[in-house]
């Protein structure tokens, strides 16, 4: 019998939390209709480790449980659960190197935006719910096979110069991170929506970009000023 990894011994309790949080998050993606089947995961960081969490490949979102969820090391590798973790596994480890600001990775094929993405087309910033949640255009990265690193390389290239927590993976699906597992899966679901308007819109003509000192100001407003805010006593 292997003995367990003793970052898991040692982590323990955080890890139970992630995996709570982890599995809770699946059902959004079921709720907001961005998966089918037994498409798409969610993975979090587990805060002060180099272990992440993530959805075990081909499982049932109606079979996840807390204990469903895998725990990996940051270069992809399982150290705790008795499933395989996602096939997309390499790619989300490698976000979580080569960003430490990152502490959270969702991946969905939600239809509107995965059509954007088939198109190989960003999403143009010309509503005001994208200046404010995307800080201008959804990017497109490029076209990478599934099973090791080459979508991760392409998701931290594309985001470099971009606000978006957001990039549509071409010819594949959306990627967003977050500083939370909540703030990734909210731009998941904000990018299916906006993807669906912006597809809507466009089917009765051409399409104008907002200014951009008008995105600069709503993303400025939206990220620093909307909603509720911790006073300091």
């Amino acid at each position: 019998m292997t003995a367990p990894d003793p970052r898991v011994v040692e982590h323990a309790d955080a890890i139970a939390s992630v995996r709570r949080e982890v599995c809770a998050l699946h059902g959004e993606l079921l709720r907001w209709n961005l998966v089918t089947w037994t498409s798409g995961n969610v993975s979090a960081r587990v805060p002060g480790t180099d272990l992440m969490v993530i959805k075990p490949s081909g499982v049932s979102y109606e079979d996840l449980r807390p204990e469903s969820m895998v725990v990996c090391d940051l270069e992809g590798t399982a150290v705790d659960g008795r499933h395989a973790p996602s096939s997309d596994t390499g790619s989300h480890a490698h976000v979580y190197r080569a960003r430490p600001d990152v502490g959270a990775v969702v991946h969905t094929h939600s239809p509107y935006a995965t059509a954007w993405a088939a198109r190989g087309e960003p999403i143009p910033c010309v509503i005001t719910a994208m200046a404010d949640e995307f800080g201008g255009d959804i990017p497109v990265g490029p076209f990478a096979l599934i099973g090791g690193a080459e979508i991760g390389e392409g998701v931290v290239a594309t985001l470099e110069d971009h606000r978006s927590p957001a990039v549509l993976m071409h010819g594949h699906g959306v990627f967003t991170i977050g500083a939370t597992p909540t703030a990734a899966v909210k731009a998941a679901v904000m990018c299916e929506d906006v993807a669906r308007t912006v597809h809507l819109a466009r089917q009765h003509g051409p399409l104008e970009r907002l200014p951009q000192e008008h995105v600069d100001a709503l993303h400025d407003r939206y990220q620093n000023v909307y909603g509720q805010r911790t006073e300091t006593p």
